[in-house]
């Protein structure tokens, strides 16, 4: 009797797999990333490749949901669908680090360097500084890690305090943790940890380096990370490279965060 191949019901995963296994796809993603909307153009260039090609490529994702595109006038941008995507995409980053190449040139290096100092994950917080702010809040009973990641009634009382509302009625979880690609270690994600983000860039305590994730702590933001969690200038501080951190990102729209 011959062998006959059984089909399971269930998720196409093959489906999805075979939209990241293209590197440029792939590369488009880890772009978007940083929780922008961006067009064509600006990935094609990104990425060195055609703007043809870049149209093929982001049709195919936007088709497999995981981009969704909005028009404004005459442009089409692309952004991550949800944050759902956000964090497929960061946990295969995770599995990935160890199969980086080394950069090429001394610029890449920093621009490694300061994307792995604190960067934006979607739109919450990641590398060394999401992990201490992570760590810290922790360590004042913020966040416990009893019976999984949850935010505390003091942590809840501290987020008021600085003028932050803990969204509900959503079905995005309060809090996550999210494996951050390179420390290796998680980082605060959901709601809570949107919400932190959000109101970081509003109150000017970080700023966006270049046209990358890549984000640095102003100085007005080192003096509070300090007073609030107990986080060392040392910390705070990063060489980034030659990235000019009062850049901005090209023509993008203005962040979308998760809904």
């Amino acid at each position: 009797m011959g062998t006959q191949r059984v089909h399971a019901a269930g998720p196409d995963l093959a489906s999805v797999a075979r939209l990241l296994a293209d590197g440029t796809r792939a590369g488009f993603c880890l772009a978007l990333l940083d929780g922008r909307a961006w067009t064509a153009k600006e990935l094609a260039r990104h990425m060195g490749v055609a703007a043809s090609t870049a149209t093929e490529h982001l049709n195919a994702l936007v088709h497999g949901k995981l981009l969704a595109e909005e028009r404004q006038g005459r442009h089409r941008y692309v952004r991550l669908a949800d944050a759902q995507v956000a964090e497929l995409i960061e946990s295969l980053a995770a599995m990935a680090a160890g199969q980086a190449p080394p950069p090429p040139t001394l610029s890449a290096a920093g621009r490694r360097q300061a994307l792995a100092h604190a960067r934006t994950c979607y739109d919450h917080l990641a590398g060394t500084l999401g992990v201490a702010i992570t760590d810290a809040m922790t360590e004042r009973t913020f966040l416990s890690w009893d019976q999984g990641l949850s935010l505390t009634g003091t942590g809840t009382a501290w987020l008021g305090e600085l003028g932050i509302t803990v969204p509900t009625g959503t079905r995005r979880p309060s809090v996550r943790s999210c494996l951050d690609w390179t420390e290796r270690r998680p980082h605060l994600a959901g709601a809570v940890g949107a919400a932190l983000c959000r109101h970081a860039f509003d109150a000017g305590w970080l700023t966006r380096i270049g046209t990358t994730r890549a984000v640095a702590v102003t100085a007005e933001g080192r003096h509070t990370l300090r007073d609030l969690l107990g986080l060392s200038d040392g910390l705070l501080r990063a060489r980034t490279g030659d990235q000019d951190a009062s850049a901005t990102h090209p023509r993008s729209m203005d962040s979308i965060t998760a809904r």
